[in-house]
């Protein structure tokens, strides 16, 4: 199972209404965008991740969930920090301020859309973007390449373990031999288990939607009213800092 739907399904906010969790996320997204990256951005980053740890996300699980992201925008703040000419390689002429906007502004951004992530299943929010609008088969196909993924995971891992039981892992050379035989046989592997799934699914009566259990919680409007005090006292004391 992925980290953050494991996350997702253990976290303390989960009974809370999608449309409430929703709010805030998706307003934290907002001012993440429109406040300057110092330190609208920062403290919008600084509220997402003490949301996610109050909903029951250990810091060291949350940083992992960063991880990832934030070596990709660190990897593109490289352009923007440095710049290339004819007499050779040296600083951005803005001492890198673009690069570390950039870098705050997409961590804000990240942190808001994690803190969704990890406090609400992909059913659920399935289920609420159905609510809206989303049509039927849209909400299907998203939810069978979410499944997906975890065959082709789980695929990965088992096809690794057992090149680690004959030796695939020892030494360097054998090591890149092991994940080019990895790589060349997991997608037809996890073809044919997708496709045992989509048998299993036919055998079941299977007529072309994919209902989920769930519960529905009416929001609040008492707590819809404190979110949006609560992002406005956010918006202020950036520009107030």
């Amino acid at each position: 199972m992925i980290e953050s739907d494991r996350l997702a399904h253990v976290s303390r906010w989960r009974p809370v209404p999608l449309a409430e969790k929703g709010l805030l996320a998706l307003g934290l997204l907002v001012l993440a965008m429109v406040l300057p990256p110092w330190p609208g951005a920062a403290l919008v980053a600084v509220a997402a991740s003490a949301a996610a740890l109050v909903s029951g996300v250990g810091w060291r699980s949350w940083l992992g969930l960063l991880a990832g992201p934030m070596a990709f925008i660190l990897t593109g703040a490289v352009t923007l920090l440095i710049q290339v000419s004819v007499d050779g390689v040296a600083l951005a002429a803005d001492g890198g301020r673009a690069a570390s906007g950039l870098v705050l502004r997409s961590l804000a951004a990240v942190s808001a859309l994690l803190l969704l992530t990890v406090t609400t299943p992909l059913a659920e929010m399935m289920q609420g973007l159905r609510r809206l609008g989303l049509p039927g088969e849209l909400a299907d196909m998203a939810l069978t390449t979410y499944r997906f993924i975890f065959i082709l995971l789980d695929t990965a891992r088992r096809m690794h373990a057992s090149q680690m039981a004959r030796l695939g892992g020892d030494g360097w050379r054998r090591r890149i031999r092991s994940l080019g035989l990895l790589a060349a046989a997991l997608m037809p592997r996890a073809l044919d288990q997708a496709r045992r799934l989509e048998t299993g699914l036919q055998a079941r009566g299977y007529d072309g939607a994919l209902p989920t259990l769930g519960t529905r919680h009416a929001p609040r409007p008492g707590r819809l009213a404190a979110i949006v005090v609560g992002l406005g006292l956010l918006a202020g004391s950036a520009s107030w800092l």
